[in-house]
């Protein structure tokens, strides 16, 4: 069949969630079908695609191609003419987002002066990206509340069609030719949109601003509208209500008992720290003391089967903080191991290290005073022991 333009029916009625459609064309063993007229929406500048139903066979994409669109099915469509019927509450659900989105930019922009840079719808919360390097709290609360005040001001939202060239009021320019569809917010925005949109701005619904980071020279804003909004309220709450039971205490005092549960755990990881580190240089004392000194009077040591070499880090350091010492940490799983000399000893554990494992097969490196490194299998730990206790 030949290509035929596809009438988008979305562009004129948002709200149409049921049409009857010829079949123009197909492809993929009628996976893939094109049809005369469509209320589905494609996933277009940033609004993701509707769902739904060709007669009884289910609709999982919608792609725009140019001057037609693709419905793909889930299984085969045989039909000539075909009911299409749209999952309602999602095609809604991405109207009140994609129209809080236009009322949320066009907020920012007149408050703060912010152009909306680009926009991300996602399944359960959608984003802006604004050309600011930074904004503050305060502007994030006083953006939400005057985003929600035009929400109960019930202001109309309508689409019309103009011609580019004397398109004017536009929020952003457009470099599209022709006529443009442009949908506006009633005396606060006026954008050149192909997406589909609620009637008026109380259909958004309440609009929540979940948070602000900063992503390269802009800032991300997060927005959820309408019962996304709600969702998010009531499973905040819920998490709050959890945490109050836990703590046993009233939702207002938790910051304060957070805050002391923090200086706690500060002050239990410092004892703990230096109750290990005491404990290590005990050891450290009694396997300097059981050490013989080689000829050169240097204290050898090693410690086989460690758990991990990070702990033996600090009975490394205590050892090697005695004089003319060295001292060997292996590990089993996985093959590796650690080498720390006190600063007298005249060895650099770094150099000597690195031979060691370079003639085993393995790698590593650090400092004169401390380096790690890992071998290809535990059977090559034992030369490399030899050769880090060799004199």
């Amino acid at each position: 069949m030949a290509q035929a333009l596809t009438e988008r029916l979305y562009y004129t009625d948002a709200y149409l969630a049921r049409f009857d459609g010829t079949v123009v064309d197909r492809h993929d063993d009628g996976r893939r079908i094109y049809l005369d007229r469509t209320a589905f929406y494609p996933t277009s500048g940033g609004q993701p695609h509707d769902l739904g139903r060709l007669d009884d066979v289910s609709v999982v994409d919608v792609v725009d191609e140019g001057n037609r669109i693709a419905h793909v099915l889930a299984e085969p469509l045989a039909s000539e003419t075909v009911t299409g019927e749209l999952d309602w509450a999602r095609r809604f659900d991405h109207m009140q987002q994609h129209t809080g989105q236009h009322l949320l930019s066009a907020v920012v922009a007149d408050l703060f002066g912010f152009g909306t840079v680009s926009v991300h719808f996602g399944p359960a919360t959608s984003t802006i990206d604004l050309d600011t390097p930074a904004i503050d709290p305060a502007q994030v609360t006083g953006a939400e509340a005057r985003v929600n005040a035009a929400v109960w001001e019930q202001r109309p939202v309508d689409v019309t069609f103009e011609d580019a060239s004397t398109a004017g009021g536009l929020r952003k320019p457009t470099d599209r030719e022709g006529v443009i569809r442009i949908v506006g917010i009633r005396g606060l925005d006026r954008s050149a949109c192909g997406g589909t949109h609620v009637r008026n701005t109380a259909e958004i619904g309440p609009v929540l601003l979940r948070g602000a980071e900063r992503v390269r020279k802009s800032v991300r804003l997060e927005f959820v509208c309408g019962m996304r909004a709600i969702g998010a309220a009531r499973a905040d709450r819920q998490l709050l209500a959890r945490l109050s039971a836990q703590s046993s205490a009233a939702p207002e005092d938790l910051p304060g008992i957070l805050e002391s549960q923090r200086a706690e755990l500060k002050a239990a990881a410092a004892a703990r720290r230096e109750a290990v580190e005491s404990l290590a240089g005990y050891r450290a004392r009694e396997m300097y003391q059981a050490t013989a000194p080689d000829a050169a009077g240097l204290r050898r040591a090693v410690v086989r089967d460690a758990s991990a070499l990070e702990p033996a880090r600090v009975l490394a350091q205590a050892f090697t903080a005695l004089p003319r010492a060295v001292l060997v940490v292996l590990v089993a799983s996985p093959p590796s191991v650690l080498l720390a000399a006190s600063a007298d000893s005249g060895v650099d554990a770094g150099a000597r290290l690195k031979a060691a494992l370079s003639a085993a097969g393995g790698r590593g490196g650090g400092s004169p005073r401390l380096a790690q490194g890992s071998v290809p299998d535990a059977a090559a730990l034992a030369g490399v022991v030899t050769a880090l206790t060799a004199p």
